[in-house]
């Protein structure tokens, strides 16, 4: 073969296109073929008569799935406008990647890209192809839309696992967990994403007895003792996660059970299952447990240090807890909203109130991360412990938005520890404004009153939440 002839081949579309499909996994390399592609001309419109008629689809269809494993994923949707504009026609194989990255996007841009996409796939005539269907069913539920998804499943003629583990995905997303148990019982084939997917809609809807009692059933199911389905990750993690926010003793001991099985079936130990282990012990006041397992992990990733940093400030060790959060900045690691909730409330626990003012600061100004409502909140507790009642107020006034109730909530808290009766008062009105029906407002208002001594007040405040037909929660301890 001449030289000429080499070179012509080595820039023809198929010889790129076979480039493309073997550097799937190689951006950098991904780049310099698209590249070529465009300097070729190969992505441009081809004669209908030309037995190149698809090449361009499926040189398209190979730079969508690239530029969506890597860096750049938003060029996805780029590309495929591009590939509209270039008149080169999308195929089944197209449509399932760029819904991906639809369902991907933030919400808003999800939304406005979501409805014309399942438009072209209707036009196209792909509208009934498995692959697709799926991907619009994960779309939907992203977008909150699950009269959509099921619709679209409903169009399943025979829905695979995959599809129905969508489903079941949308459903609990949405808290329809009734119509999710339904469509699991009758599932003819389950896999594990089938069991995970109905503990995490139960753990995501806050039914976490539920989620624990299924995982209890998953874990009793000929499938998993026979070994043709295992738990992994993801149901370990969400089972203990509805462990951690379960209250009363019974889920410490269904959490060591499951630590327990962990260790002997010799399950690797991940950094979310080890997070979500930490979170746990932490909750529960087993800090030895929590340490142990934190100082054996070798690979640790935020999430990891946020666990143990929270976990050491709510138990306290606010001293350890702001220790741990110096050594974490030392192993280069960048504190993301969640290390700074932890530290925060370290400091108001301590009264380390310019510390804590100092590290709200540092939030913005040295690692980029906006302040959200829940880091008002703390400052405002650091504050209002401190007994800077009056400059807690003013904090309040200067937010770049409305306080919500964990604020107010924070502030009359205070209050009833210093006996701010007036203040207390007016914090309060305004959060059983917020939250008429709370019954912790209505006994905190009481007590400030109580506490003032002024005891017709406080049996009013006791009356009123009768009269509405409140009643408080009984409390519990941790200790046994």
């Amino acid at each position: 073969m001449t030289v000429r002839l080499q070179r012509s081949y080595s820039q023809s579309p198929e010889f790129l296109l076979r480039l493309l499909q073997g550097l799937i996994k190689h951006p950098k390399q991904i780049k310099q073929v698209h590249s070529l592609l465009i300097t070729n001309g190969h992505l441009l419109p081809c004669s209908n008569a030309s037995n190149l008629k698809w090449m361009a689809t499926l040189l398209y269809n190979s730079l969508i799935r690239g530029y969506l494993n890597f860096v750049e994923p938003h060029k996805t949707l780029l590309i495929f406008t591009h590939m509209l504009a270039h008149q080169a026609p999308p195929n089944n194989l197209t449509f399932p990647s760029i819904i991906k990255k639809a369902a991907s996007c933030s919400p808003s841009l999800a939304f406005m890209i979501g409805t014309p996409l399942h438009t072209h796939v209707i036009k196209r005539g792909l509208s009934h192809d498995l692959f697709i269907q799926t991907s619009l069913v994960v779309l939907y539920a992203r977008l909150c839309k699950v009269s959509d998804a099921c619709r679209v499943f409903e169009e399943i003629s025979r829905p695979c696992v995959v599809s129905s583990n969508a489903m079941l995905d949308a459903l609990g997303k949405n808290g329809d967990m009734g119509s999710a148990l339904f469509l699991f019982e009758s599932m003819p084939e389950r896999d594990v994403v089938s069991w995970t997917s109905i503990i995490n809609g139960f753990g995501r809807n806050r039914c976490f007895e539920e989620a624990i009692q299924f995982f209890v059933k998953m874990m009793g199911h000929e499938d998993v003792r026979s070994c043709l389905v295992k738990p992994n990750e993801a149901t370990f993690v969400s089972v203990l996660s509805s462990c951690t926010n379960l209250d009363g003793v019974g889920a410490l001991h269904q959490g060591k059970q499951i630590h327990g099985y962990i260790i002997r079936n010799e399950v690797e130990f991940t950094v979310f299952m080890g997070t979500a282990l930490i979170a746990l012990y932490g909750k529960t006041g087993c800090l030895e447990n929590a340490m142990k397992i934190f100082n054996g992990m070798v690979v640790k990733g935020v999430c990891t240090w946020n666990a143990m940093i929270s976990s050491l400030a709510c138990n306290g060790r606010e001293k350890q807890a702001l220790d741990l959060f110096e050594k974490m900045k030392m192993q280069g690691l960048c504190p993301d909203e969640v290390t700074f909730v932890a530290v925060i409330t370290a400091c108001a626990r301590s009264k380390f109130v310019v510390l804590g003012l100092g590290f709200f600061q540092s939030m913005w100004c040295d690692f980029g991360v906006v302040p959200r409502m829940v880091h008002y909140g703390c400052v405002v507790d650091l504050l209002g412990r401190a007994g800077l009642l009056e400059e807690a107020t003013e904090f309040i006034k200067r937010m770049p938005f409305e306080p919500d109730a964990t604020v107010l909530g924070a502030l009359l808290g205070a209050c009833k520890v210093h006996g701010a009766i007036e203040l207390g008062n007016e914090v309060g009105r305004r959060l059983l404004e917020l939250q008429p029906h709370h019954c912790g407002r209505y006994v905190t208002l009481s007590n400030i009153y109580a506490g003032g001594e002024i005891w017709g007040h406080a049996a009013d405040w006791r009356k009123a939440m009768t009269e509405a037909g409140i009643s408080k929660i009984p409390a519990y301890s941790m200790n046994v």
